[in-house]
């Protein structure tokens, strides 16, 4: 297979564990050579483990076919959080471990995770093992392991999506652009058997709490509970939006007067017509009504030291 480089240090009848590492060299920090021959240089040469360069979304079905064909224990996702969700996606419901060497914009299950964001030590904690499973959500069908929604999130996400820029400071300058063009939209919410009907500039469904780049929107969302935490944000004029900035960076986006939050395993949204979604922040295009559901303890995941449930 091409663009394969095959990395056997010991047998692998000697050794339990067997790792394919799978690269996307566009993740948002364009990842080159230089992470590959990090890999190399810092992972155990007691380890067998394989390193496979994801062309394009085809050759990925190969990829695929190479994890799930050849007894791999742990799929390691190098990349952003788009090849994390695909990664993440193809071990869900599998024995196969997820885990992460952070190489995008936001990174947000591998923070979540308590991954390190330096490659060296994340690549050290891969190596080291220690393991946990946590639950995923899907949308309309479509697997996610942080966050989903809908509104002003799902409309960046969109236009962060279309722009030939990537990274943080592509993001913030979208966001900026954007967030007082944007108008709040009507939304009927059906979840423990109650309906209710909110005007929000955004929902998020949130199975971690964060979205990446430590924006916790939902700071008191668990990985490991079965549960959702939603939070609604209400709409707001701009003076309010740097003290709501605020309380999210320092994880009391649950004490603002502009976010209602609750928990639910499942909750159906309806709006007014089709629109975007987003799922761990790549933007699609849903009905009017989309169905959110909690999938309990489904995903087997790399963990770091630093780990909590919450």
């Amino acid at each position: 297979m091409q663009n394969t480089e095959s990395i056997m240090k010991s047998s692998a009848s000697d050794m339990p564990r067997k790792l394919l590492f799978i690269v996307n060299p566009n993740a948002g920090k364009k990842i080159s050579g230089t992470l590959i021959d990090t890999i190399k240089k810092e992972f155990p040469q007691n380890i067998y483990y394989q390193i496979v360069v994801w062309k394009d979304r085809d050759h990925f079905k190969e990829v695929l076919d190479i994890l799930h064909s050849q007894d791999y224990t742990d799929a390691i996702a190098v990349g952003g959080d788009g090849t994390v969700n695909a990664v993440a996606k193809s071990v869900v419901g599998t024995n196969i471990a997820l885990g992460i060497v952070p190489a995008g914009s936001g990174n947000g299950l591998a923070r979540s995770l308590g991954l390190s964001m330096k490659v060296e030590e994340a690549i050290k904690q891969i190596a080291k093992g220690n393991k946990t499973k946590i639950d995923h959500g899907t949308v309309n069908g479509i697997p996610f392991f942080c966050t989903s929604g809908i509104g002003f999130d799902a409309h960046i996400g969109n236009l962060f999506a279309a722009s030939t820029k990537r990274g943080l400071q592509s993001y913030v300058k979208i966001t900026l652009r954007e967030i007082f063009k944007y108008r709040a939209k009507d939304y009927t919410l059906s979840f423990n058997g109650r309906t209710i009907k909110r005007k929000a500039f955004l929902i998020t469904v949130a199975n971690a709490g964060q979205y990446g780049n430590d924006f916790y929107i939902a700071p008191q969302a668990s990985m490991q509970d079965g549960l959702f935490h939603i939070a609604i944000v209400k709409p707001f004029n701009g003076f309010v939006a740097p003290g709501l900035l605020n309380k999210v960076l320092k994880r009391k986006a649950h004490l603002s007067n502009y976010i209602e939050t609750f928990s639910t395993n499942k909750i159906t949204i309806t709006r007014e017509k089709e629109d975007s979604i987003h799922y761990d922040g790549e933007p699609e295009m849903e009905s009017k009504e989309v169905v959110f559901e909690n999938k309990p303890n489904s995903l087997n995941v790399i963990i770091g030291d630093k780990f909590t449930a919450a």
